[in-house]
C-alpha cells in the first residue's frame, strides 16, 4: 500500500478541526473495492482482504493526524454550527500533483456528533458507492467511493441494521458551510487564513491576482452552475442541498436521501425530511443561489473594504448567475433535444417538458424514446411537426440509456443486506457504461411498475 499523505488542512487555526479516532472494528470485511479509481490515484493494494481492510482504515498510519473538520450550515433554512459527525479524515494523498482527501464515512463518534452514534448503515454506504460512481461516469463532478467496508455491527435506525464504512475520495471537503463557521470566530484573522488556503489549494491560479477574492467567487458559481445543469441533465435530484453539502470544489456531495427522476415532474421530492419541496428537482438552482448568497455573506468585507460597493459587486455576480443558468439550461437541453441553434428553442423545450409532465412520461427514456424515433405519436405528433425543422441529424452523448433507478438501489440494499452481494456487483459493472447500448440487460433500463415505485428516500443518520 502507497499511501502518498501530504496533509495541509491541519496547517489551519486548530478551531477548524479536531483530532480523532475511527472505531476500531473486530470483524471488518471488504464488500466493495473501486479498482479503477484505486490505479487512478497510483495505488497498489497487495495482500488478503483483512490487510487491505486494515490499510484503507488507517490501521497503519500514525492516528494522530487524523481529523474531523468543523463547519456551519443552513438546514432547510436554519442555521446550525455542525461538523463532521461520522466522518474522519485520514489525510490527503497525492498523486500525479493532483491533491484528494481519503476520508472514512461511518467510522464512529466525533466531537461534532451531537446526540448520533457516528455510523452508517450498509444500506446508505452502498447507495453513496453506487450513485457517485454513477455520477462519475455520467460525467459529471463528484466525491468518489474507494470502497465499502462490513463492520459487522447493527446499527439501529428504524431497525436494526448493518453497518458499513465508506472509503470517500474527493478534491476537498470545504464546504459553503465551512466559511460560515470561519465567519463566527471572532479572530478575523483566522477566517483570512482558511479563504487564502481554499484559494491556494483549489484554484492556485488566482491567488496573486488583485481581486482574488471576488474573482474566487465567481470561479465557485461557475461551478455550481456546471454542476446543477449537469444534475439537471440526467434527472437528479439531490435532497439536501444545506449550505453544509456544497462543496467549494464543485463536486457532488454527501449522497443521503438523494435519487433519480422516473416520471418527469418538475416539483418531484424524494427526501423524507424535505416535507415542503424546498429542495425539489425543479428549485436546484435557485437553492444553489440562496446558498451563494449565504457564502458571499462571509467574506464580503475582504471583497472591498467600502461595504457598498462590495455588496454591488456581489449582486451583480448574483444577478449574471441567474442569466449564465439560463442561458446553460437552454444548450444543455437544445442538446438532450438535438436542436439546432435557434431562438425558438426555449419554446419547443417547455412544450415537450410540458409533454413529459402532463402524460407522465419518464424523463429518462423519453429522451432514448427520441432519440430511436419510437415517441407516441398521439402525444407528440403536433410537437414533431415542429421539431423536425430544427433537429440536427446525428445525437451527441449526452442522453444516459440508464441510470441508477431507485427501485433497482432499493433491491441490491435489500438483498445485500441478507448477505446476497450477486446483484450489487453486476450493477457496479453496468453503471460504468451508462451511454453505451451494447451488452446492458434491459432490466436496467425499464421505468419501474407500480409495486416497485420509491416515492422516499432517507439519509441514513
Amino acid at each position: 500500500m502507497n499511501w502518498n499523505f501530504q496533509n495541509s488542512y491541519t496547517d489551519l487555526p486548530s478551531i477548524f478541526y479536531s483530532n480523532v479516532k475511527p472505531d476500531n472494528l473486530e470483524n471488518p470485511k471488504l464488500l466493495l473495492f473501486n479498482n479503477d479509481l484505486a490505479k487512478e490515484l497510483n495505488l497498489n493494494f497487495d495482500g488478503n482482504q483483512n490487510e487491505i481492510c486494515n490499510y484503507l482504515l488507517g490501521k497503519k498510519l500514525n492516528s494522530k493526524n487524523f481529523f474531523s473538520q468543523a463547519y456551519a450550515g443552513h438546514q432547510f433554512g436554519r442555521f446550525t454550527v455542525l461538523g463532521d459527525g461520522r466522518a474522519i479524515l485520514l489525510g490527503e494523498h497525492i498523486s500525479n500533483k493532483n491533491r484528494y482527501d481519503i476520508q472514512l464515512k461511518g467510522s464512529g463518534q466525533t466531537p461534532y456528533s451531537r446526540n448520533g452514534d457516528g455510523k452508517a448503515t450498509l444500506g446508505s454506504m452502498i447507495r453513496e458507492y453506487l450513485v457517485s460512481e454513477a455520477m462519475h461516469y455520467l460525467q459529471i463532478p463528484s466525491t468518489r467511493a474507494l470502497a465499502v467496508i462490513t463492520t459487522g455491527e447493527k446499527i439501529l435506525r428504524d431497525k436494526y441494521e448493518p453497518g458499513a464504512i465508506l472509503i470517500r475520495v474527493a478534491k476537498s471537503h470545504i464546504r459553503v458551510g465551512t466559511f460560515q463557521f470561519g465567519s463566527l470566530l471572532k479572530n478575523k484573522q483566522e477566517f483570512k487564513i482558511l479563504i487564502n488556503y481554499t484559494i491556494n489549494r483549489l484554484f492556485p491560479e488566482m491567488r496573486d491576482k488583485k481581486e482574488k477574492y471576488l474573482i474566487f467567487f465567481k470561479k465557485i458559481c461557475e461551478l455550481q452552475i456546471h454542476l446543477i445543469i449537469n444534475w439537471i441533465r440526467v434527472g437528479f435530484i439531490h435532497g439536501v442541498m444545506n449550505t453544509d453539502n456544497m462543496s467549494l470544489s464543485g463536486e457532488t456531495i454527501d449522497y443521503g436521501p438523494c435519487a433519480f427522476m422516473d416520471t418527469y415532474n418538475p416539483k418531484t421530492v424524494f427526501s423524507s425530511i424535505d416535507k415542503q419541496g424546498r429542495y425539489s428537482f425543479e428549485n436546484q438552482s435557485n437553492i444553489a443561489l440562496w446558498n451563494l448568497a449565504r457564502l458571499a455573506e462571509t467574506f464580503l468585507h475582504l471583497i472591498d473594504d467600502d461595504e457598498k460597493y462590495a455588496i454591488k459587486k456581489i449582486e451583480e455576480t448574483l444577478n449574471e448567475y441567474k442569466k449564465i443558468f439560463e442561458k446553460s439550461w437552454s444548450i444543455m437541453m437544445s442538446k438532450k433535444l438535438n436542436l439546432d441553434k435557434n431562438d425558438n428553442n426555449n419554446q419547443l423545450i417547455k412544450e415537450f417538458l410540458d409533454l413529459l409532465h402532463v402524460h407522465k412520461l419518464d424523463y429518462t427514456n423519453t429522451f432514448i424514446d427520441l432519440e430511436q424515433n419510437r415517441l407516441d405519436g398521439k402525444i407528440f405528433d403536433n410537437w414533431l411537426n415542429k421539431y423536425s425543422l430544427f433537429k440536427n441529424k446525428k445525437f451527441t452523448k449526452i442522453n444516459p440509456l440508464f441510470i441508477p433507478r431507485n427501485h433497482i438501489i432499493e433491491k441490491i440494499i435489500n438483498d445485500s443486506q441478507e448477505e446476497n452481494y450477486s446483484s450489487l456487483h453486476e450493477f457496479n459493472e453496468i453503471l460504468k457504461k451508462p451511454y453505451e447500448n451494447n451488452k446492458i440487460d434491459r432490466k436496467f433500463t425499464l421505468e419501474p411498475l407500480e409495486n416497485e415505485k420509491v416515492y422516499e428516500t432517507f439519509c441514513g443518520t
